[in-house]
């Protein structure tokens, strides 16, 4: 039903000609006279065999999608396809220029270079229709096009779970078509080693297999006990570096250190700080098998044991190393260097000592001189390190570049100190994140839609144009906690790439969100030929919640981006569950925003040529004293974690447990959550609760207290109750209730969440600031 809807609407939107809407949007377009006939009489023609990779790939996507292939020549005066590189002329900044003529007597493509040519070539498959057929219609054309960033990347975790070779190349297919030029190859982590190194056989016997695996959301509901894992081959690693090159893909390896080593230490024990230790399964987690000895990780998070900084670790990272660079040419490494705990190292007495004679600071002195001598390593072998942001901790490493993904702030500070960076900020191009507020599988969380992607500019206001020269573009990461399938990767991938290759690509200038709408009905029709599983989040109806004026509840705002269709919705009131006997399909059309006065259940719907899409959405609203009502916070929350709409997120009635990275999760960093409330008249207050998340693996931790103070004028307080210390108990329900002594008269309710500020000794994320979340105040 959901497709055959998806493609009524594309043709119920406004009308426009299909033949040159082209993602991302090119420098220059302008439109032709006619059309050329390609079918397989058509030349294809190129100058040089560096082209021929080029025309392979032309003839291969035809042959896949369109069930022919072109003949192949050197010359031809009409009815051709000509591929032309200016190989020896200076190429601009960010190599990749291209022209593109289609006429109705033929199609010339003009690259700087043979990437260039490659990148023109993508242009003119993205002109072909979208139907197969033995003779294509392309629109005549003339474009001027090149990228506006150098590194266009996009990452893909094989170790949380794998995939086979095969799939790894249609992955760096799927870049190539969206002109990407970057693969980020994450290899090793806590739950696998994934690369075969030949002098440490064990890193793949041992730590390419885990005994089992958590289900469902962490910390997870038992444990399948299943062995898993896999690793490829160096010939297979190769392979692939092969394919990538031939689409003018670099692969980037990435090998984890110190931190996310557990595989690498459960295969050689000697590598940590304390050899003899067994591994320790994560609080409230399942595990399976054996807990002795030192084990490939189960579960999901950050894990204490890391590498030890000895010269033991350090001739074994070498070596691996040794065997990296081999397999891969580019110019960079990643060598990790994020969620690193400290906690072993503050344990060790030969890491202690370490300190003292390498005249460090403390442990992150310790982290930067562990990245400095790796650094070094791969500077000999004339290779240069990526490293996430962590590795600013302590002092950066000479020569580093700033992978920034705690936000920006890495980004800008590394950039400010004259070192590269680039950006992949989880707020915006964390593709694990969820594109749909009704996700019916399991995500890490998050709120990510594709026009979220799609305004995320990759340089900061924050830097100066010298300072900003240092951005060499940005990526989008796939972790793969949970996922574990090909389809899922692309449920998750697209279309959402469609909309980062833009803001990779196009000028900054020419990116405008409503006209990128229209291109990409075209390209989702793509997507179609391509037979890929994208999510269909963009289709959904969208919904946010506002506080109604007046203090008189909520209101309910509703929108598709489907053209021609109706919603139809209500709230429900009363017990509306789906097994209620009261639950039902919404018949009123919407015409605005809905009132929302009492606890109900808002139900949304979709008709579309009088048929009916039953992806209905749901909302269950619970109210209490303080919906609706004004908040003010003192402290805003972490610009990664800042929910769906700010402040309101605490009084609107709803609450998630799909996770912190939830829209209706807020986040603080090391500091408190201050909010006020105002009732709006004064009345009487006997409790109030605060709805929690606690995740420790993740530095999540419950408040150090809560206290709650009352007032009639918003000025003058009086305290009524606290709680202190909170109850380290795990609490299902992830509520903090704070009764009063007595009902208290109040029109003012102050709340304040006391971060446990630097994380203890002995706990994940040892000497980091501690994250605090919240979701919704309640107020009774």
């Amino acid at each position: 039903m959901i497709r055959s809807l998806l493609l009524a609407s594309c043709l119920l939107l406004i009308n426009i000609s299909f033949g040159r809407q082209i993602i991302p949007a090119p420098v220059k377009q302008v439109a032709g006279k006619g059309t050329f006939k390609l079918s397989a009489k058509t030349q294809l023609v190129y100058t040089d065999e560096g082209e021929k990779q080029t025309a392979d790939f032309f003839n291969d996507y035809l042959s896949t999608y369109y069930g022919f292939k072109l003949p192949v020549g050197r010359q031809a005066a009409s009815d051709y396809i000509r591929l032309t590189s200016l190989k020896f002329v200076a190429a601009p900044a960010n190599e990749g220029h291209y022209t593109l003529e289609v006429t109705p007597a033929g199609v010339n493509i003009q690259g700087d270079t043979y990437k260039g040519t490659f990148y023109g070539m993508q242009s003119l498959l993205q002109l072909l229709p979208v139907e197969p057929s033995k003779q294509l219609q392309v629109a005549a054309v003339n474009l001027a096009d090149q990228p506006r960033f150098s590194y266009r990347g996009l990452h893909l975790d094989v170790c949380r779970h794998f995939f086979p070779v095969d799939y790894v190349k249609k992955y760096i297919d799927f870049l190539a078509l969206h002109k990407m030029n970057t693969f980020h190859w994450h290899l090793t982590d806590d739950q696998g080693w994934r690369i075969e190194i030949k002098k440490y056989p064990k890193l793949t016997e041992v730590g390419g297999y885990r005994n089992g695996t958590i289900i469902g959301r962490y910390p997870g509901k038992g444990n399948d006990s299943l062995r898993y894992g896999g690793f490829y081959t160096q010939d297979e690693i190769r392979e692939v570096v092969k394919y990538a090159a031939a689409r003018f893909i670099t692969v980037i390896p990435e090998i984890e250190m110190p931190g996310h080593a557990s595989a690498a230490i459960a295969a050689y024990p000697e590598l940590s700080c304390f050899p003899s230790e067994s591994t320790k399964a994560p609080a409230q987690t399942a595990w399976s098998g054996t807990t002795e000895g030192k084990q490939v990780q189960q579960a999901w998070g950050v894990f204490e044991d890391v590498f030890c900084p000895t010269e033991n670790t350090f001739k074994f990272l070498g070596d691996v190393l040794d065997e990296v660079v081999e397999l891969f040419p580019s110019e960079y490494i990643h060598i990790g260097g994020d969620e690193s705990p400290k906690e072993s190292w503050k344990r060790s007495a030969f890491c202690q000592q370490l300190i003292k004679e390498k005249n460090l600071k403390d442990e992150h002195g310790l982290q930067s001189y562990f990245i400095q001598r790796m650094e070094k390593f791969l500077n000999n072998k004339g290779r240069k390190i990526i490293g996430w942001d962590e590795i600013l901790e302590g002092g950066l490493a000479p020569n580093a570049t700033v992978m920034s993904w705690r936000g920006e702030k890495g980004g800008i500070e590394a950039a400010k100190q004259n070192h590269t960076v680039i950006m992949t900020p989880s707020s915006h191009v964390y593709f694990d994140h969820a594109q749909s507020k009704q996700e019916d599988s399991v995500t890490i969380g998050g709120f990510s839609p594709i026009e979220k992607v799609y305004q995320y500019e990759p340089l900061p206001k924050e830097l100066n144009a010298s300072e900003a020269k240092y951005i060499l573009g940005a990526q989008a990461n796939l972790w793969t906690e949970y996922i574990k399938n090909t389809r899922k990767v692309e449920y998750q991938l697209f279309p959402r790439v469609a909309a980062l290759s833009e803001v990779l690509w196009s000028p900054l200038e020419k990116r405008n969100y409503k006209d990128f709408e229209t291109r990409f009905q075209q390209q989702l029709r793509r997507y179609d030929l391509w037979k890929v599983n994208y999510s269909k989040a963009y289709f959904e109806i969208k919904d946010s919640i506002a506080a109604a004026p007046g203090n008189k509840g909520l209101l309910w705002y509703l929108s598709t981006n489907i053209g021609g269709a109706r919603i139809l919705a209500e709230v429900l009131s009363g017990d509306t569950s789906a097994n209620s006997g009261s639950y039902r399909d919404p018949k009123k059309q919407y015409a605005g925003p809905l009132q929302v006065s009492a606890s109900g259940t808002g139900v949304a719907g979709i008709e579309l040529n009088g048929r009916r899409d039953y992806r209905n959405i749901t909302r269950r609203f619970m109210f209490n004293k303080a919906t609706g009502k004004k908040i003010t916070i003192s402290t805003p929350p972490s610009s990664t974690y800042p929910g769906n709409v700010g402040a309101v997120g605490l009084v609107n009635g709803l609450t998630s447990d799909r996770g912190f990275n939830s829209p209706e999760w807020l986040g603080w960093q090391g500091k408190n959550l201050e909010a006020v409330i105002d009732l709006g008249e004064t009345q009487p207050v006997s409790r109030v609760v605060v709805n929690v998340w606690k995740q420790e693996p993740s530095y999540i931790y419950l408040p150090k207290s809560v206290v709650v103070y009352t007032s009639s004028n918003g000025t003058d307080w009086s305290q009524p109750s606290k709680v202190a210390p909170v109850n380290e108990k795990w609490d299902d329900e992830r509520k903090i209730s704070i009764p009063f002594k007595q009902a208290v008269s109040t029109r003012y309710i102050r709340v304040v969440a006391e971060n446990v500020g630097t994380i203890g000794t002995g706990k994940p994320g040892a000497g980091r600031p501690a994250w605090l979340f919240v979701d919704e105040l309640e107020v009774y």
